[in-house]
């Protein structure tokens, strides 16, 4: 699902609401998890998730095409634990 799937699936279970009143909140709700994951934050939706960030070390890897040793600077990526509901529906449990 993207972004205006969700925002028309939201639309359309929601008659009442203007279709850009959905879509200014779905880019609320993204915009404040980008913000607080920027800041370093942990997000937790409960039943679905927490997001959070982690911090990758700096590294001697490889470059694939040539096998030539290349030095990785350390990185912060996201990470994306899953909840109990959503597990257990994944798994057909729920």
């Amino acid at each position: 699902m993207i972004r205006s799937e969700l925002i028309q699936k939201i639309s359309d279970e929601n008659p009442h609401l203007f279709r850009r009143d959905v879509e200014r909140i779905v880019n609320t709700v993204f915009e404040e998890v980008i913000d607080a994951m920027a800041r370093g934050d942990r997000v937790e939706l409960r039943g679905f998730g927490a997001f959070s960030v982690k911090k990758r070390d700096s590294r001697t890897g490889r470059n694939p095409r040539t096998g030539e040793s290349v030095e990785v600077d350390e990185k912060h990526v996201p990470f994306f634990k899953t909840g109990k509901l959503l597990r257990d529906r994944l798994n057909g449990e729920a």
